[in-house]
């Protein structure tokens, strides 16, 4: 079995590498190829992700390449995990959004948008590379913004799948509450990427949702920096990212005076990079659970078993083709909900009647994402000053056209429209 990873460069790397290696009898990979442009960053990571394996036992011949045809000839699988423009990129877009009043991240609003516009033409070059040498190869996307991202490899025909670890590490934090193995516990999950709610957490067939906001609802309020009340006012628990939606003014009033969390990962990948230098080194280092991505080592092997390996379905929290799952949205809206997995791809479970504070952000989100993803493929400023626009987090037009030129201007480079 041959499984490549481009952006196999990233530091994120030694994570799914331990990943690979401690769970080798789930996804028996007989040869992992990293592929990434930086030669630098693969001539420490593919020694390191060597030794990770041989201290762990693991079997299978790591290569590093940066032929990318060559990388992803033969593969049975390929995670994409790149960055275009790489942490300068992210910098700006958590920075420029600001000076209108409006939240900087990387993921959604203006900073998100301009993200997707750098990174879906890229990853469709890719995509398109790998169907010419493997129609067959499943491709797992864990570059952001994940729900565009797959949106536009599926509508492209590619047999892909969004992941994000957001679902995985509650599952996770609830059954470390719980006392439980983190087996037993089955969410309710639901929404676009970075836009999801728990709204239901079952044990042994009990929904234990209610138990766990009366016991433990000050720890989970804390760490998503939301008041209790809303989280026991909602019934439900939303992901950290809702933060910047409903609480968006404070969010931005934090992001204008304290350090951005791009120039942290950009300290923290320079440290990371040191310590991969050590030829002493043979595993993953402490610092790198703070770098971000927790638990999408173990999500990826189980993801990549279930679509490589005749088992039986497997179920998992994935991005994949709404297709009627969500009545409110398109078919070809991509939401992010357990979902049964074969090697013949995803089949959303069904969802419960969803609360209508729940669907109207998510109708209104979906509809950015169609005009975000025309913007990335067709280009244009029209199309960016309209998705623009039609995003919650912006809505008003002076914003939007001020943010239009802000976008196009910080990534002129990258946009071969403009």
């Amino acid at each position: 079995m041959k499984l490549t990873v481009v952006g196999g460069g990233s530091t994120y790397t030694p994570e799914l590498i331990d990943g690979f290696a401690r769970l080798r009898d789930v996804l028996p990979i007989t040869e992992l190829v990293l592929t990434d442009p930086a030669t630098d960053r693969l001539d420490l990571i593919g020694p390191l992700s060597r030794r990770i394996f041989a201290r762990l036992g693991h079997p299978g011949r790591i290569t590093t390449t940066t032929d990318l045809d060559a990388a992803v000839e033969g593969a049975d699988a390929v995670l994409l995990q790149l960055r275009v423009g790489g942490q300068a990129a992210r910098l700006q877009d958590e920075t420029w959004p600001l000076e209108c009043g409006c939240v900087g991240q990387e993921t959604t609003g203006a900073g998100g948008l301009a993200k997707a516009l750098r990174t879906v033409p890229v990853v469709l070059d890719i995509a398109d590379r790998v169907r010419r040498t493997n129609p067959d190869a499943w491709i797992i996307d864990f570059t952001n913004p994940v729900g565009i991202v797959t949106r536009a490899l599926l509508k492209e025909g590619h047999r892909a799948l969004g992941l994000c670890n957001v679902a995985i590490g509650l599952q996770r934090k609830f059954a470390a509450l719980l006392d439980v193995n983190p087996a037993e516990v089955h969410l309710d999950h639901v929404g676009l990427n970075h836009l999801t709610w728990e709204t239901a957490v079952h044990v042994n067939n009990e929904n234990v949702l209610p138990r766990l906001l009366a016991d433990h609802g000050e720890k989970i309020a804390a760490d998503l920096r939301l008041p209790l009340p809303v989280l026991t006012t909602l019934g439900v628990v939303p992901s950290y990212y809702l933060r910047y939606f409903y609480a968006h003014d404070e969010v931005v009033t934090e992001m204008r005076t304290k350090p951005s969390r791009a120039a942290e990962v950009a300290r923290m990948e320079k440290e990371l990079l040191t310590l991969y230098a050590d030829p002493a080194l043979d595993e993953k280092p402490a610092l790198l659970a703070k770098r971000g991505g927790a638990y999408y080592s173990e999500a990826a092997v189980d993801l990549a078993a279930a679509l490589l390996r005749s088992a039986g379905p497997q179920h998992q929290v994935v991005n994949t083709l709404n297709n009627g799952t969500l009545p409110f949205l398109p078919d070809d809206a991509v939401i992010e909900v357990p979902a049964a997995i074969t090697p013949k791809g995803a089949v959303p479970l069904p969802v419960r009647e969803l609360d209508p504070l729940l669907t109207g952000l998510m109708a209104n989100v979906t509809a950015y994402e169609d005009l975000a993803l025309e913007a990335a493929l067709h280009g244009g400023r029209d199309r960016v000053f309209r998705a623009l626009l039609a995003h919650p987090l912006i809505g008003q037009y002076a914003y939007a056209d001020r943010l239009t030129d802000d976008l196009i201007a910080h990534n002129r480079e990258h946009l071969t429209w403009a």
